[in-house]
């Protein structure tokens, strides 16, 4: 499970687990979302991360996508 977007809106992720990726700029949330190795599962994003990616969302092929509710 990996989780990305802003810091303070997923810093508590990790205490499940996640690795978080902060991202706080749309360069910094496409390069984290580039990063992503086919062995995540899961990948959570805040839904500013989500509006920056828009149909690359669509595109990966394994695991699955969700956006936290706003």
């Amino acid at each position: 499970m990996t989780v990305i977007g802003d810091a303070t809106a997923i810093q508590g992720w990790a205490l499940a687990g996640a690795a978080v990726r902060a991202a706080e700029e749309p360069a910094a949330v496409r390069d984290a979302w580039a990063g992503l190795d086919d062995t995540v599962d899961l990948v959570i994003l805040t839904p500013e991360a989500a509006r920056v990616l828009g149909p690359a969302l669509v595109e990966r092929k394994r695991g699955l996508v969700a956006v936290i509710p706003p």
